[in-house]
């Protein structure tokens, strides 16, 4: 039987050839310093866990709504009336199987064989495959960082074409960690709009954001797709849950997809991420968000004293995306290099598209402050051999 043709589309993670490298010089008793995970490395916090034992002391491990629980349905709309002032009816919030549980559901019920998407590049992979799986054409949008690798209104007229359906972008960016503001998000929000299309933004980030606050896209338009997660700021990545915002004549059909894909979301995870949002907890994560800033603060001016250039200051999320064209001319080689002879993992831009991928390496801040110094510091020494 035939492989399906699409999977001739639909690319591997680069970074895990790497990360099974970097596993195995550490069974061979080698130190690594792991900056390529997109994770955060801090336990769930207590009063989450606390929540899930209670809720497993019951016994009671049930399905539940395919579109989630009420109580955490109305505790997602409470946070977005606390943190950004907003008033999102619960029936407008669908608990997910993780963000890309979200993102699935949301071009599930969007994308029709042959449909275009604007994706930005550099970008996270799983958005263009997403699009291809669903037989949906994805179409690179090139962006630079003189709009800080974010997409323009402007852009967008010259790129939308007769099949072009919708847009999909991320604030705070996956690789860059760039952001879009509110200026910028509506002038998109209103350009698509104006062309029938679709806006969806991914906004699993938010919460993790450095001397400026992201506004969210639902301040703009309630006809947007806005999609977040428990794993980037709630700090629960193993738990496999987000969640997803759609304007109301799209809930029913969503509905019917995740009936039908996943049955429901984890119901553990559901019952622990009604503690995410209380006060206990959210003190818990702003000192984490204070870390991050303080991690992000180290290795910025790092890696630019090594003669790493950084186009575009990374005001959110946790990463840095560098050129590193100064030391190589393939950043996929010069990635394999850097951990084979210093032990520092890193990600190569291949995987975040075609815009000049060889000249870019993305580092992650997600190790504590003292790796992050002997990471430089081997990476001084490394390149100082060559």
């Amino acid at each position: 039987m035939n492989i399906a043709a699409r999977m001739a589309q639909i690319a591997p993670f680069h970074v895990m050839e790497l990360m099974a490298r970097a596993q195995a010089l550490e069974a061979e008793g080698k130190s690594v310093i792991h900056m390529e995970v997109g994770e955060p490395d801090f336990a769930t916090a207590d009063p989450i866990l606390a929540a899930a034992q209670r809720f497993l002391a019951g016994g009671h491990v049930h399905y539940t709504a395919a579109l989630g629980l009420q109580q955490l349905r109305e505790a997602i709309s409470g946070w977005y009336h606390t943190r950004y002032g907003l008033d999102i009816p619960p029936a407008r919030i669908m608990v997910t199987a993780g963000a890309s549980g979200a993102l699935l559901l949301a071009l599930g019920v969007l994308v029709n064989p042959g449909d275009e998407w604007l994706l930005p590049d550099p970008g996270y992979p799983c958005n263009r495959h997403f699009v291809r799986l669903l037989e949906g054409k994805p179409v690179a949008l090139p962006v630079e960082a003189t709009s800080n690798y974010q997409p323009t209104a402007d852009q967008l007229a010259g790129s939308w074409t007769a099949r072009t359906r919708g847009l999909l972008v991320a604030s705070p960016a996956n690789p860059t960690g760039t952001l879009l503001d509110q200026d910028t998000l509506a002038a998109l929000a209103g350009f698509v709009a104006t062309r029938g299309g679709a806006l969806l933004v991914d906004e699993i980030y938010h919460g993790l954001t450095y001397g400026v606050d992201a506004g969210s896209a639902l301040a703009i338009s309630d006809d947007v797709f806005v999609i977040n997660s428990f794993s980037k700021y709630f700090g629960m990545t193993g738990w496999r849950l987000g969640w997803l915002v759609a304007p109301q004549r799209y809930v029913r059909e969503i509905e019917k997809l995740a009936q039908n894909l996943y049955i429901a979301p984890s119901t553990i995870a559901q019952h622990a991420a009604l503690a995410a949002f209380t006060p206990e907890t959210t003190a818990i994560l702003e000192a984490r968000r204070h870390e991050f800033s303080l991690r992000r603060d180290m290795l910025l001016p790092g890696l630019c004293k090594l003669g790493f250039k950084i186009a575009a200051e990374p005001r959110g999320a946790f990463y840095v995306y560098a050129d590193c064209s100064g030391f190589a001319d393939d950043s996929f080689d010069f990635c394999q290099q850097l951990l084979t002879e210093a032990g520092v993992a890193a990600t190569p831009g291949l995987d975040f598209g075609s815009n000049a991928p060889q000249r870019h390496v993305r580092f992650a801040y997600t190790i504590e402050r003292t790796r992050i110094g002997e990471g430089l510091a081997r990476m001084a020494g490394f390149l100082r051999s060559r």
